[in-house]
């Protein structure tokens, strides 16, 4: 069974930093692209960053210059590490995988998603004064 479960959000005042973490079991965790996105009350579901087994990145135009993703395959886990933040950061973050597709790069989970199988149950991040 794969099982993703997020931890690390709280709450920071603007331009402070945060590292979410999503310790991931019941999968190849080496063989799988991951990636995070997040939802907002106000917004629907943004892709935020992802990460395929080769280790190539692609960023969202939101978390250019700001965030960082990575993962340790020893340890089973994925970062997300928050620099800057902003009030409109706000938001559940999540983390997802999904079966390796031939022909389907990292980007495409940024673009879209909801293309993502499996996610875990998120971590709130607050931005606020």
């Amino acid at each position: 069974e794969v099982r993703l479960v997020e931890s690390g959000g709280g709450l920071v005042q603007p331009g402070g930093s945060l590292r979410l973490s999503c310790e991931a079991s019941g999968f190849n965790f080496r063989a799988y692209p991951l990636g995070w996105f997040r939802q907002a009350p106000v917004k629907g579901r943004e892709g935020v960053a992802a990460i395929d087994s080769d280790g190539d990145v692609t960023y969202a135009e939101l978390a250019k210059d700001r965030f960082t993703i990575s993962r340790d395959n020893h340890k089973n886990t994925l970062y997300l590490h928050l620099d800057s933040l902003k009030p409109e950061d706000s938001g559940m973050y999540f983390c997802g995988t999904d079966t390796p597709r031939g022909g389907i790069d990292e980007a495409w989970y940024v673009r879209r998603p909801e293309a993502f199988t499996y996610s875990g149950q998120g971590t709130l991040v607050t931005v606020s004064a």
